[in-house]
């Protein structure tokens, strides 16, 4: 860490600091995974403040939040899957991440005990959490007594109380995943997930018999249970064995819906997809892709105009009727107690923030639960069904849960801003719009230093991962990006003009944006955004175009990387999280597929020869999304080519950091980075 000294004392000498530290802006509390009790008006999530992270509850009519557990440790032992059990008593949820190829947990802390992945369950009456034992995917039975997950692959159950053993329920083969307990409690039904193919099998409890629905040569998946638990409708997609496909998917074999007997695994097709638009599956943010709602109508998404919206048809068959018309996509998704309305966030009118609407299954005009300048997403029902709860945000303030009664929206958890948040510190971003180097429109969100002076500015550009993300007019909704939020504006505030990139193969923008020709392993087309970013910037009259620099994550890791390898002249320095440099390589496409070589002429490792600009690379070598050695291969080829780089490397660490320690150890040494290379005594002056 000597490098990382000696930048900090150079950054000292030269730079003004900002007036608030990253540790500051970086400390509210992060909320996700919000969800309702089955009866009354009370609500749970999982809350994150500085890598410590615990169940919340809150509840009507104070809905004054407070912890059921009591975690106190930045572990890097993750929460998820809160589900609540059918009185409304207590939660269940999932500690522990799962394990990757080599049948590991993450550890990130460096405990030599190891770690594991567990389902507890935490009481609302103030007794201690227990655990019931190894396990994910929990679903808890309607009668409250046991619950049903998955361990290594196979579906297990244990009883409720955390005072017996789990049990094994069935031996089969290929992975159990999603099980899902029938409105009855006589049957389980999970997705069994076979590699090139998958089947929706049923548990039948009282007999001990596993029974596959209807199955097929395809991918079957999201089972949903009628309310009477005689039948189980579900999605079908066309497999195409072992051949992959590498570049965008405008179109494709249709997909489809089905239904089946319970019973006797018997089943029909209820309606497909046409060809053209839509012929692919796009997914929206929900507990399920299909919602059976009231009257027997089930709800489900569909791009069959080239948006992603919701329809709704009888699950005896007929046709779809469209719930959510308009150019606009709907996203984060979820249904009233009683099956006879949707909620929904979407970005109708709005097309780089997010609001709340909500419609009935049946039909009829979209009602606006939100609007305005905020942010809002992932609303629920309370089990009254009348009360909605969601996550909100906003240019200055973090995500934080609230919850909307008789019109009047009230935050749920009004500490989760600590009082040492710098507030009046954040800036708020411009929408623009410009030209990609090969013409395409591209969105993005601008920030502006608070404090100008006549001199012109180093700026910095900021490209997502996914790819299937998009950045919005305020903090995200998700933690990696809310957390790149962060660093944007302490660049800001540090002097930096930073434009964040809604680059092609993005959401937000319809089918023929998200699935741009080209992009990505199938010709590296976005680095046509790259470029228009960085022109965008350079004739801007706040830039200096000899000080623009970039920074990014996973996919945007790789846009990162491409714009030093192709565009060191543009780009004078860069911040690489865990970028893809050899699609070819990670994607594993066999050398003699005519793929491999487009893949690997669409990587910045086909133009490192090329490459001048300092780049600091940041991983974590337990990855399990982009390959470690994407990063140990970059660093070899630029030693060889004589290229300034620097390392930050965290061992055992995943991909999206589990550590709070890890984010800011990273996030620091990028902004000293990017400083160093680019603030006036150390970059080169204007001409």
């Amino acid at each position: 860490m000597r490098w990382f000294a000696v930048v900090w004392m150079a950054w000292c000498a030269s730079a003004q600091p900002a007036p608030f530290t990253l540790d500051q802006v970086l400390g509210s509390a992060f909320p996700t995974e919000l969800t309702a009790a089955p009866a009354g008006s009370q609500f749970a999530w999982i809350s994150e403040t500085r890598g410590v992270r615990n169940i919340m509850v809150a509840q009507a009519p104070q809905y004054q939040a407070r912890k059921i557990t009591n975690y106190t440790d930045d572990d890097g032992q993750d929460l998820s899957n809160p589900t609540w059990t059918p009185d409304g008593h207590a939660v269940v949820y999932v500690r522990g991440q799962g394990r990757n190829r080599a049948g590991q947990y993450p550890d990130p802390s460096l405990d030599p005990n190891g770690a594991e992945q567990d389902i507890w369950i935490a009481p609302l009456n103030g007794e201690a959490p227990k655990k019931i034992g190894e396990g994910s995917s929990p679903d808890v039975s309607p009668n409250g007594g046991r619950v049903v997950f998955v361990r290594r692959g196979q579906l297990w159950w244990a009883p409720l109380t955390g005072d017996g053993s789990a049990s094994q329920l069935a031996t089969t083969r290929g992975a159990c995943e999603r099980p899902k307990w029938s409105p009855d409690g006589t049957r389980i039904s999970f997705t069994s997930n076979r590699g090139d193919h998958s089947f929706i099998g049923v548990y039948n409890v009282s007999d001990k018999t596993l029974l596959y629905l209807d199955p097929g040569t395809d991918f079957d998946s999201d089972a949903a249970w009628s309310p009477d638990s005689r039948r189980v409708a579900f999605l079908r997609q066309p497999s195409t064995g072992n051949r992959r496909i590498y570049g965008p998917q405008r179109t494709g074999a249709p997909w489809s819906i089905r239904s089946a007997e319970a019973a006797t695994g018997e089943g029909r097709e209820v309606w497909r997809a046409r060809d053209g638009a839509g012929s692919v599956f796009r997914e929206v943010k929900a507990e399920n892709q299909i919602l059976w709602g009231a009257d027997g109508r089930l709800v489900f998404p569909w791009e069959g105009d080239g948006w992603t919206h919701l329809y709704s048809l009888p699950e005896k068959g007929g046709s779809a009727l469209l719930l959510t018309p308009g150019d606009f996509e709907v996203e984060h998704v979820s249904i009233s107690r009683d099956g006879r309305e949707v909620v929904y966030s979407s970005n109708q009118d709005d097309i780089d923030r997010r609001h709340i609407w909500k419609v009935a299954v049946a039909g009829g005009a979209p009602v606006a639960v939100t609007s305005g300048n905020g942010i809002e997403v992932w609303p629920v029902f309370a089990g009254d069904g009348t009360t909605i709860a969601f996550l909100r945000s906003d240019a200055q303030h973090p995500l934080r849960p609230a919850v909307k009664t008789g019109g009047t929206i009230r935050d749920l958890d009004p500490n989760a801003i600590p009082a040492d948040f710098p507030l009046s510190h954040m800036v708020t971003p411009e929408q623009v719009v410009f030209a990609s180097s090969d013409g395409l429109r591209i969105h993005g969100q601008l920030f502006l230093p608070p404090k100008r002076s006549a001199a012109r500015a180093p700026a910095i550009v900021f490209f997502h991962g996914g790819s299937r993300r998009q950045m919005l007019l305020g903090w995200h909704y998700m933690h990696y990006y809310s957390n790149a939020y962060a660093l944007n504006q302490y660049l800001a505030n540090q002097g930096f003009v930073v434009l964040s990139v809604n680059f092609r193969s993005g959401i937000g923008y319809g089918l023929d944006f998200r699935e741009a020709p080209g992009f990505g392993a199938a010709g590296a087309s976005d680095y046509n955004d790259v470029q228009g970013a960085g022109l965008y910037l350079s004739s801007r009259p706040e830039v200096d175009p000899t000080r623009i620099g970039v920074w990014g994550g996973s996919y945007g890791g790789f846009l990162t990387a491409m714009a030093l390898a192709r565009s060191s002249d543009l780009f004078k320095a860069g911040v690489d999280f865990a970028g893809v440099h050899n699609w070819a390589l990670e994607l594993e496409i066999p050398p003699e597929d005519p793929a491999a070589k487009i893949a690997y002429e669409s990587s910045p490792m086909a133009f490192v020869s090329k490459w001048r600009s300092p780049v600091l690379l940041i991983q974590g070598d337990d990855d399990r999304n982009v390959q470690f050695r994407e990063t140990v291969n970059l660093a070899d080829a630029l030693r060889r080519n004589h290229v300034d780089f620097q390392e930050l490397i965290f061992p055992d660490e995943v991909h999206e950091f589990l550590l709070y320690r890890h984010w800011l150890q990273s996030y620091e040494a990028a902004a000293r980075f990017l400083e160093q290379h680019l603030l006036p005594s150390h970059a080169p002056k204007s001409k």
